[in-house]
C-alpha cells in the first residue's frame, strides 16, 4: 500500500515553485522481512522508547518482557502514574490469531490480581487485525477494559518508520447519573487517595461551578466526587483527584465548537464515554483556563436542566 505525504515544498526548479513536494511511502511486512533485525523485539524497543506512539497518553515504562507465572513473558507493562493505570501490552508481527488474543488477556489477568491497587487494560498490537478477529475482541470489549492497535511499518529512503492506529479503542461506561449505589467517603479519604492539592484544586472547581449556581455542594463518593444541590445528586460533572491533577468529566455531547474551544485553550483531553468529555486539569489550568471551564461548565449544566 503506497501512502502520500507532504513535505516542505522546493523553489530550485520552476514547476515546483509553490507546490507540495511529495513522496510515495511503500509499506512493507515486518513478519516476513529478510532483515533478521526487523523482528518483534525491535518493534518492542521503539514502543519503550517513545510510549507515545500508542496514542495512549503520557506514559512511564515498568518493565519489559516481564515474567508472568506458568504463562511466559509480558513484551511490554506502562504505566500512566497520574491515573494510577497500567497497560499490559502484547505486541504481534503478522495477522492477530488466537493465541495473541487469549496471551494478552491472560497477561492482563495475571497483572489486575497480582497488583489489585492500579486500574489495568489489556493492549494487543498487531500488524493486521483482520475483520473477523475485530469483531471476536469486540466481544470483550466492555466486559475487560481492551485496546486493538494496528501497526504499519513504512519504508522511506533507507530508513523504517512505524505508524500506529487504534481500531478498536476500550468501552468506557458512562456515569450513573443518580449514585444512591455509591458508597459515601469523606474528604481525608480523597486526600489520602490524591493529594491535598489536588482537593483544593477541586474546591476551586466548585468555585466556577457555583458562579452557575451558588447552591452547589460536593458529595464525595468512592469512586469519584459529584455534585448536589440540595443534598441530591447533580452530577452534570464529576471531579477524580489524582496525585498530580484533577480529572474533570462533564456532560455534553460532542461539537466541532466544544473539541475547537479545548484544543485551542490547550487542556488536556482524556478518553470519555458515551455523552461525556473527560479532561486532565492542572494547577496552572485554574488561572489560566479558567474562563474557559467555566463556558464548558455552563454548557453541560444548561445542557442538563433541558
Amino acid at each position: 500500500m503506497d501512502i502520500l505525504v507532504s513535505s516542505a515544498g522546493s523553489a530550485n526548479r520552476e514547476d515546483e515553485v509553490g507546490a507540495p513536494k511529495y513522496m510515495k511511502l511503500e509499506r512493507i511486512w515486518l513478519k516476513n522481512h529478510p532483515d533478521p533485525d526487523l523482528n518483534e523485539r525491535w518493534v518492542q524497543q521503539r514502543i519503550a522508547e517513545d510510549r507515545s506512539v500508542l496514542g495512549l497518553g503520557d506514559l512511564i515504562l515498568r518493565d519489559k518482557e516481564r515474567a508472568q507465572p506458568r504463562a511466559g513473558r509480558l513484551d511490554l507493562l506502562l504505566e500512566d502514574a497520574d491515573t494510577n493505570r497500567r497497560y499490559e501490552v502484547e505486541v504481534q508481527l503478522g495477522e492477530t490469531d488466537e493465541t495473541h488474543i487469549i496471551r494478552t488477556l491472560e497477561y492482563w489477568d495475571i497483572e489486575r490480581k497480582r497488583y489489585p491497587q492500579y486500574d489495568h487494560c489489556a493492549v494487543l498490537v498487531a500488524e493486521d487485525i483482520t475483520s473477523r478477529f475485530l469483531n471476536v475482541i469486540g466481544l470483550f470489549n466492555g466486559a475487560i477494559p481492551l485496546i486493538a492497535i494496528q501497526m504499519q511499518a513504512v519504508k522511506i529512503g533507507d530508513q523504517i518508520g512505524l505508524v500506529f492506529t487504534t481500531v478498536l479503542d476500550e468501552l468506557v461506561r458512562g456515569f450513573e447519573e443518580e449514585d444512591e449505589d455509591e458508597t459515601p467517603v469523606d474528604r481525608e479519604y480523597w486526600e489520602a487517595r490524591g493529594s491535598e492539592a489536588t482537593v483544593a484544586m477541586v474546591d476551586e472547581l466548585l468555585a466556577v461551578v457555583r458562579e452557575l449556581d451558588p447552591r452547589f455542594d460536593l458529595k464525595y463518593n468512592k469512586y469519584f466526587i459529584g455534585l448536589a444541590r440540595g443534598g441530591q445528586p447533580y452530577n452534570f460533572a464529576t471531579f477524580v483527584p489524582t496525585r498530580k491533577a484533577v480529572r474533570l468529566a462533564f456532560r455534553l455531547t460532542r461539537s466541532e465548537d466544544v473539541d475547537s474551544k479545548i484544543k485551542d485553550s490547550g487542556l488536556e483531553t482524556l478518553r470519555g464515554s458515551l455523552g461525556w468529555y473527560c479532561l486532565r486539569i492542572g494547577p496552572e489550568d485554574l488561572t489560566k483556563n479558567r474562563e474557559v471551564l467555566r463556558d464548558l461548565l455552563r454548557v453541560s449544566y444548561e445542557s442538563w436542566k433541558r
